[in-house]
């Protein structure tokens, strides 16, 4: 068995245990496969593990890697930071985004999504640790956003995504996640999806509800960010 396979067996593992532990159905929390710098050889490897959904979050290089797996059932999820010129390509060639967090973004992606693709999956990414290097919207403005987001056409509001600030303390990881949480029950929005909760803290996560964690050391090591596109 491939390194990356006895990766995903740990990973999933992690999960079902943490599940259990948090009275939940382990079929509840998806594995999304962070694969960004990662080859497209090593995507085929998970693929071959089990694994459908990838998680990307420079475009070139999700770009570069779609074509030649192509052959394979995956399911794309973009999930980085996003710029204006960047949201026909990500509308045309993913199925989920993760990381809207204007409305301005949001609307384009509406308005450049394929009809024949289906309605994009939508995240919104919330900042809910306050620090100033992250994106996301800040809490206040999230009711206004959501509701916006989840007017438009060709879009699928599903929840809320969140990368907290890290901390090895468990107690404060749950806070954080909490916080999302929370803010998603108060949207009335009937939203199903929390994606949070990485490599380090996916029980915390999953304790406080997640529905994606989203986990790329864990399954394919150590990043080299020298290989990685900025775009």
């Amino acid at each position: 068995m491939s390194t990356i396979a006895e990766n995903s067996a740990t990973v999933l593992e992690r999960i079902a245990a943490a599940s259990r532990t948090a009275g939940r159905d382990p079929a509840t929390v998806g594995l999304l496969a962070v694969s960004k710098t990662k080859p497209a050889a090593a995507l085929r490897e998970a693929a071959a593990a089990g694994l459908r959904d990838f998680g990307e979050n420079y475009l070139q290089e999700a770009l570069d890697k779609q074509p030649a797996l192509a052959d394979l059932p995956l399911v794309w999820h973009f999930i980085g930071p996003i710029q204006s010129n960047k949201t026909r390509a990500i509308a045309s060639h993913f199925d989920w985004v993760h990381s809207v967090d204007r409305l301005k973004i949001a609307q384009r992606l509406a308005e450049q999504r394929p009809p024949e693709r289906g309605p994009l999956n939508i995240c919104l990414q919330v900042n809910v640790s306050g620090e100033a290097s992250k994106s996301g919207c800040h809490p206040d403005e999230l009711p206004a956003l959501a509701t916006a987001v989840s007017q438009l056409p060709n879009l699928r509001l599903r929840g809320l995504m969140a990368i907290p600030e890290a901390t090895d303390d468990p107690a404060s990881q749950r806070a954080a996640f909490a916080r999302l949480r929370t803010l998603s029950e108060t949207l009335n929005l009937n939203l199903d999806t929390l994606s949070m909760g990485m490599s380090q803290d996916l029980e915390a996560a999953i304790a406080e509800g997640a529905t994606w964690v989203r986990v790329g050391t864990a399954l394919f090591g150590a990043r080299d960010y020298g290989v990685a596109s900025s775009t």
